[in-house]
């Protein structure tokens, strides 16, 4: 069985690793899959059985910066690397998959380089795992020129096959990466990626209905659609039956999640967490889903068919991204886009009960970017071994 080495790295929520674990579920079935994770450690987050799980000493972004936990990040950064190019020769891989570099996440090249001249020296495949969008908007146009000049010389150094997460008919990579054109391996695209779920679940068996169901990713930007969902909570009791759950996501500050429980001390219909590896079980069957419009999320809405209401993050570096993604979908009509003035309790409240009676969300984008991303990966593979033969 062929091996393959995934490095995620995720600096400010958990999306990336999110989507990473669900390409590696669908990886397993046909691959021996060692994950190396380069951020903060989730409690009770879910890796696929089977899979090798290397952690390196966390990093992750505040203001532009890297931030190391009890440590220089000087320091870190020699561990890590070391950490990397070991693991990668006692792995031995047949292909290593970088996710999103060399289209973002710059800040990893003193480790990801290093791994990528190892890699292109023992003949190894390498792969980009690149979600649907890359945030150019505010670059200079001199700056936007050099990291494009950048991109395509290490795709050309060391790339086979740039993956798309994305439906082109949706977005597409040119659309954000004006020199998709003269890169010198493939793009394919697989369509989204959305995280699977089991139909007969008994842990589904013990959630409520009806319900509303609320979530914001990592959490380290959601406190201010939590705080409304707190407060409309009295408002929906008094006009319809319902339960509330919602998850502020691991990273939320533990001064605003206190917040959020104070407020909800008193509504029996409020379920208040902080992470849960089971909300696909929660969104299927939902009345209504509210969250932030990060990737992960949103496919998850798509899958589940659930009436939504996304309001894009207010951090500056995912506004721009998840505002794009929403917007192009409410177009189609299956999401509904949020608004900060509309965080109001009686405007949310007024708002909430619009989309529990509106239309059911239908859409016709392709979500198998899992499955996909397997196939085309077994692809270059096999197609390796017909070469050295």
């Amino acid at each position: 069985m062929k091996k393959i080495l995934f490095y995620c790295q995720y600096l400010a929520g958990m999306g990336h690793l999110v989507r990473s674990t669900e390409i590696i579920r669908s990886l397993v079935q046909d691959f021996q899959v060692c994950l190396v994770i380069g951020g903060e450690p989730i409690e009770q987050f879910q890796i696929p059985e089977g899979v090798k799980v290397v952690y390196l000493p966390a990093l992750r972004e505040e203001s532009g910066e890297l931030i190391a936990l009890n440590q220089s990040v000087a320091s870190v950064k020699v561990a890590r690397r070391q950490q990397l190019l070991t693991v990668f020769e006692q792995f031995q891989p047949d292909c290593v998959i970088t996710e999103c570099f060399p289209f973002s996440k710059y800040k990893m090249a003193f480790e990801l380089l290093p791994l990528l001249e190892r890699a292109k020296a023992a003949q190894v495949k390498v792969v980009c795992s690149l979600r649907d969008l890359i945030m150019t908007q505010s670059m200079s146009e001199k700056g936007l020129a050099r990291k494009q000049a950048r991109i395509l010389d290490q795709v050309r150094q060391f790339y086979d096959l740039v993956l798309c997460h994305s439906d082109p008919t949706l977005q597409s990579l040119d659309s954000c990466f004006p020199s998709t054109h003269a890169l010198t391996c493939e793009v394919f695209y697989t369509g989204y990626v959305a995280q699977s779920f089991a139909t007969v679940s008994e842990h589904q068996k013990n959630i409520q209905s009806p319900r509303i169901v609320a979530s914001v990713g990592g959490g380290r930007y959601g406190y201010s659609l939590l705080k409304a969902i707190c407060e409309v909570g009295p408002l929906l009791k008094q006009a319809i039956p319902h339960r509330i759950y919602a998850f502020t996501g691991p990273f939320m500050p533990e001064s605003e999640f206190e917040s959020l429980q104070s407020l909800t001390s008193s509504q029996p219909n409020f379920t208040l967490q902080r992470y849960t590896p089971h909300l696909m079980d929660y969104l299927y069957g939902a009345d209504v889903s509210l969250s932030l419009g990060g990737y992960n999320t949103t496919m998850n809405v798509l899958s589940a068919k659930v009436r939504s209401l996304i309001l894009p993050s207010p951090s500056p570096d995912q506004a721009d991204e998840q505002w794009i993604r929403a917007s192009r979908l409410a177009q189609l009509g299956a999401v509904h886009v949020l608004s900060p003035s509309q965080l109001s309790p009686a405007t949310l409240a007024h708002t909430i009960f619009q989309r529990l009676h509106g239309p059911e969300p239908s859409h016709a984008i392709n979500l198998k970017g899992s499955e996909n991303t397997a196939w085309r990966i077994r692809q270059l593979c096999d197609q390796s071994v017909a070469l050295s033969q």
